[in-house]
């Protein structure tokens, strides 16, 4: 894969602006990865599973109850309802 760099002419030292760099990356990324799908040999992907554990809805749940209340009892609580809490902790001002 080609990592475009910070390119300098030779005849007027000058370089080429960070936007266009960026869209060399991007360029360069995006067909890589083209290349990378369109040689898999297979039209189906293994579908990826993620076992239980902790998930986003859950973090943020705790991290805005402790931020709100200082509760451990209630962190753990909101937790355990996740997204839900998260919602009402958007709709609710706090106190």
């Amino acid at each position: 894969m080609i990592i475009p760099v910070l390119f300098i002419n030779v005849k007027t030292q000058t370089t080429m602006s960070v936007k266009n760099v960026l869209f060399l990356f991007i360029t360069a990324l995006f067909f890589s990865s083209c290349a990378v799908q369109a040689g898999g040999g297979g039209g189906y992907m293994q579908p990826v599973y993620y076992g239980p554990g902790i998930g986003l809805g859950t973090l943020i749940a705790v991290l805005v109850s402790w931020n709100r209340n200082k509760s451990i009892l209630l962190a753990i609580i909101h937790g355990i309802l996740g997204w839900l809490y998260v919602i009402y902790a958007i709709i609710v001002p706090k106190k």
